[in-house]
């Protein structure tokens, strides 16, 4: 039995507010994020995924508020990431409501606090969330960068991958940098370049903007598909994606 490929759309909030934007810059108003997690959850999304994009930057207490309410109004499984440094940051969003949590630039700074985590609350809780784009700095031709793609980490993404694997982190949600917001199609073969380095769950990002997008982020190697602007401006519904790929042979839930 193969695991049902999941549909996930990404709430990037801001100061309690759903954003969005191209490449990350010219941010959007996208709405209330409780009000559409709720929407999502009727449509039949699998899981919900939270970004609090200027979380390094800002007072967190927003998010936790916000995971709480959202926490309170859907029945599916909340992906919450965004300023998580260290095992009480992730104690606090699963206290908050969240099923699992992101990590990014926490993990890069310090590489060992992934087996701090997944040793305290196994690994199924922690999803490493990476940046990625294309370089010909790095010998798989992609880094992994921070600070919504605006800073270098000086890492091979995917030899960086394939180190959290290792670490114990639970599902990889890989972010294309280059494709974030264009609606030009996911990076297949960015996902395919991570997927032969690792058996764990991989979540592609970034790029989708049309139905024919989606089966073929699968057929690179992604379990599951997530996409932010074409859901929240009404372009495409959940039903939508996940009938265009039952037509391709894909199992959905």
């Amino acid at each position: 039995m193969t695991l049902a490929v999941r549909v996930i759309p990404c709430l990037d909030v801001d100061a309690g507010r759903v954003v969005k934007g191209v490449n990350f810059v010219d941010l959007q108003d996208a709405g209330d994020p409780v009000e559409m997690a709720k929407v999502y959850d009727a449509e039949g999304a699998d899981e919900l995924t939270f970004l609090d994009i200027t979380a390094s930057s800002d007072d967190r207490s927003t998010t936790f508020e916000v995971v709480g309410s959202t926490a309170e109004q859907v029945f599916i499984p909340l992906t919450v990431g965004g300023g998580v440094r260290e095992v009480d940051d992730v104690n606090r969003l699963l206290r908050a409501g969240a099923d699992k949590v992101g990590i990014n630039t926490g993990a890069i700074a310090r590489p060992e606090v992934i087996a701090e985590i997944t040793g305290r609350f196994g690994n199924q809780v922690l999803v490493l969330s990476v940046d990625a784009r294309r370089s010909d700095e790095q010998p798989s031709g992609y880094e992994v960068t921070t600070h919504g793609g605006r800073r270098s980490a000086g890492l091979d993404a995917v030899e960086w991958v394939k180190q959290a694997g290792e670490l114990g982190v639970g599902e990889v949600l890989l972010n294309s940098m280059d494709a974030d917001g264009t609606k030009q199609g996911f990076d297949l073969e960015m996902i395919r370049a991570v997927r032969s380095v690792t058996r764990v769950p991989l979540v592609a990002s970034g790029g989708a903007g049309r139905l024919e997008h989606f089966a073929p982020a699968v057929h690179a190697g992604a379990d599951a598909v997530l996409a932010a602007s074409v859901f929240h401006f009404g372009e495409l519904t959940i039903g939508q994606v996940k009938d265009s790929l039952r037509r391709e042979g894909i199992h959905v839930r």
